[in-house]
């Protein structure tokens, strides 16, 4: 779609309509709205949405599950400005979340990283990115809060923050619901929750789900199939409230997922790379050639690296491309995750104006990725990266709330241990005597890299607001933040590559280098950064409000774990910490039918963290300094007459590098994918839309039938640091279409639907490294699917 087409779709949704979230406030608007009400806690408070000087969109249950939301991936299709991947780059593990706002966040899933924004699970933290992979159970709303929360929430939401609340135990209610669903590719789910209660004061709350189906790329070499589902969840919740003015709850969940691997599948290779060469002359590619001195003078395998285009099975080229679901690899791949944590909250009235709350909270986050990255029979690069971490967290706040005035003043703990484990085999096909000299052949070596990795962070905060007079409320607050953080790693290279790994590590073992480098005390690094926000806000009337603000936030610095074979008296690369400015302008209006939420930023980005190639290692460095601006909406239209809803949102954004640090190269190596001014930012398409039309018909007392329909468009989206149009994407529409048959009384209903209806094939991830390796990767979106679900409430 042309920017002039997409700039007419806005305006067309500017003049028709408003959010998908409501306010608390029991107005006219708010009956024209249907009595939609979504509580919020952008601010660490309840308040109604509309009454909130923040750019949310916030969602319940119902319209997630309405809107075939299943999953945090899927919010990116009906939030602005939300883009929302798995399977991150370099993991391997389909559960490796990828998550930008406003175009800010963090390409790099490994545990070395901190994501650019936050996920929060009923207030608490993730730290990890495979962690924030969270299927939609027994949740109760969604609130993306868009632009950097540096006050209220602290360290890496310097993109915005998702916030997911599961459903408490209710007291004195037997309850619970049920749905089954099957579909293509032999889905198979399941979902149950019951509430139970025990005696007037206690009570709690189980839930458990499944889902299983087929892969939709297949591996050629044996059949596998990629990007398949297997995962089951298990959560459960301990409520205790012995009076009004006191609440304790105990929350636990697990998640397990266990997969064939991520669907990657071949995007191109870069035929003068030396990789490439190299395999290919070994393998007995005819007309291929390799970068060194001819053993014997005349041979013409010898000379600049190039694999010809033939179709040749013993030439690494692009006539590997198998297409969009076909897989030629034959390395071993895998993808398993096991994510499990419980939280206590406790929460006491003092006195009316006075409450103090307490978060304490653990997590643990397994994972493994395994991945052939090019994508064809020949060894290029095949990574293997399993991850262990835990994490402790501790928050307290006291919360002052009187008419005019509210405050919250808090203090925050984390502290997070992680154990890293790399492996990269590099070997070459058994090769003609007269290069068997230099390319060897056989099992070849391996990089082995071990990393302990600890984080302890300390902050303290607070918020005042005010409201001055009637209507005019002005906002401030402060956060300090204290990181401090540990590497130590261990970097080997074992030869043949079919040593097991050593474990423990040899105590005599020298750090000299090499084959074998050791790093025998932590790296240690602090950041520390002085963030916060403020804002004025003035209500015209019960159905107009306006809001301007400015906000402060930062994201964590750190250390490289990515090594080969580093010389002697390498020091360990750090980055330092990036930070953003925001300044935003917003209305939320609520007019008869309609509500229109509206919102225009610009951030300034300083020492942005992207990944190099530094020779064939990837490595993260503060790149330079951009500009983000843009301008979003919401909206819906639920007439009074009934029956009908429309709801949706857009986005426009401009990302513009402003300036560029450069990147250092050691002797020997190159730096591919640089940037310059004007470049384009990954993860930063300049529209995106989406819309939602749903009409209920009254069949009779209680069953109804309600056909909908969910569009959203993405313009062009690159997904790493530079230019590769082979992993870009153009603009493309992707439409969801559902039926329901329900009955209110006896709560039971049938949907079935169709998903990606128009069969539109999209890519959803992008990976390249085509100056040495010379590989690229991609993954596309499942194609046309549909399913049945059958669902029970009691």
């Amino acid at each position: 779609m042309a920017k002039g087409s997409a700039l007419a779709l806005v305006a067309a949704c500017a003049m028709g309509v408003p959010a998908t979230a409501a306010a608390a406030q029991d107005t006219d608007a708010e009956a024209a709205q249907g009595g939609n009400v979504i509580i919020v806690t952008a601010r660490r408070r309840e308040e109604g949405m509309q009454d909130t000087p923040i750019a949310i969109s916030a969602f319940t249950a119902e319209t997630l599950e309405d809107r075939q939301i299943l999953q945090t991936s899927d919010l990116e299709r009906i939030t602005p400005s939300l883009q929302f991947k798995t399977a991150g780059q370099l993991s391997g593990n389909s559960a490796a979340t990828v998550v930008f706002i406003r175009g800010i966040g963090q390409l790099d899933p490994t545990a070395a990283v901190d994501p650019g924004v936050g996920i929060y699970i009923d207030e608490v933290y993730v730290g990890r990115a495979v962690g924030g992979a969270i299927d939609f159970g027994d949740i109760a709303s969604v609130e993306v809060l868009r632009g950097p929360q540096g006050t209220l929430f602290g360290r890496n939401t310097i993109g915005g923050a998702i916030l997911v609340r599961s459903r408490v135990p209710e007291m004195n209610e037997f309850s619970g619901r049920a749905r089954f669903r099957i579909g293509d590719d032999d889905l198979y789910e399941g979902f149950a929750a019951v509430n139970l209660p025990i005696g007037d004061t206690l009570a709690a709350r189980i839930s458990g789900g499944f889902r299983e189906r087929d892969g939709y790329v297949r591996r050629v070499f044996d059949g596998l199939d990629l990007g398949n589902d297997s995962s089951y969840t298990v959560n459960g919740a301990l409520r205790w409230e012995p009076s009004p003015d006191f609440d304790l709850t105990i929350r636990g969940d697990y998640m397990n997922r266990d997969e064939n691997g991520a669907p990657f599948v071949f995007a191109g290779i870069n035929e003068q790379a030396p990789v490439p060469a190299i395999v290919s002359v070994a393998a007995g590619c005819p007309g291929a050639t390799i970068p060194f001195a001819p053993l014997v003078p005349g041979d013409p395998r010898f000379g600049a690296p190039n694999v010809p285009q033939i179709a040749d099975p013993r030439c690494a080229n692009d006539f590997y491309d198998m297409g969009p679901y076909t897989n030629g690899g034959t390395a071993p791949v895998r993808s398993t995750s096991e994510v499990w944590g419980f939280s206590v909250t406790g929460e006491a009235r003092i006195t009316d104006e006075f409450t103090f709350k307490s978060i304490t909270a653990y997590r643990s986050t397994n994972s493994r990725g395994i991945r052939d990255a090019d994508n064809t029979p020949f060894v290029i690069l095949t990574t293997d990266v399993g991850s262990n971490s835990d994490q402790w967290s501790q928050e307290i706040q006291f919360q002052f709330d009187f008419d005019q005035f509210n405050a919250i003043l808090g203090g925050y703990y984390f502290n997070e241990t992680t154990f890293e484990r790399a492996s990269v085999p590099l070997s070459f096909p058994p090769s003609p005597p007269v290069i068997g000299s230099i390319l060897g052949g056989g099992p070849g070596s391996r990089d082995l890299q071990y990393s302990n990795l600890e984080t302890d962070s300390l902050a303290v905060f607070g918020e005042v607001s005010y409201e001055i007079v009637d209507g005019l409320e002005l906002t401030g607050g402060l956060r300090y933040t204290q990181d401090d953080k540990s590497y130590q790693g261990t970097v080997l290279n074992l030869f043949p590559s079919t040593l097991p790994d050593p474990d423990p590590l040899p105590a005599n073992a020298i750090p000299d280098g090499g084959p074998l480098f050791i790093y025998p005390t932590p790296n240690a690094e602090s950041f520390s950064a002085l963030t916060g926000s403020a804002s004025i806000q003035y209500r015209w009337n019960e159905s107009i409000s306006t809001y301007a603000s400015f906000s402060r936030s930062f994201k964590s610095g750190g250390f490289n774990t990515r090594y080969n074979a580093p010389p002697p008296g390498f020091v360990p690369v750090s980055f330092n910490e990036e930070t953003v400015n925001s300044y935003e302008i917003g209305a939320k209006l609520d007019i008869g039918d309609l509500r229109l939420n509206l919102a225009a930023f610009q951030a300034d980005y300083d020492d942005i963290q992207l990944i190099f190639r530094q020779g064939v290692v990837p490595l993260l460095f503060n790149a330079g300094q951009a500009r983000y601006r843009g301008l979003e909406g919401e909206f819906s239209y639920r007439p009074a007459w009934g029956g009908l809803t429309i709801d949706g949102g857009f986005s426009l954004l401009d990302a513009d590098i402003r300036s560029v640090t450069p990147v250092p190269a050691p002797p020997g190596t190159t730096i591919s994918a640089t940037i310059a001014p004007g470049d384009t930012l990954p993860f930063t398409p300049e529209f995106q839309g989406n819309i939602g039309i749903a009409y209920e018909f009254q069949l009779n007392q209680s069953l109804t039938f309600t056909p909908r329909f969910d569009g959203s468009y993405t313009s062009d989206l690159t997904f790493i640091t530079g230019s590769v149009p082979i992993i870009e994407q153009d603009g493309y529409f992707v439409g969801n279409a559902s039926a329901t048959l329900a009955d209110e009384d006896s709560g039971w209903e049938i949907r079935a639907g169709v998903i990606n209806l128009f069969d539109e094939r999209y890519l959803i991830q992008g990976n390249a490294s085509l100056g040495t390796l010379g590989y690229a990767e991609r993954i596309f979106a499942r194609p046309r699917n549909w399913y049945v679900q059958v669902g029970v409430e009691f």
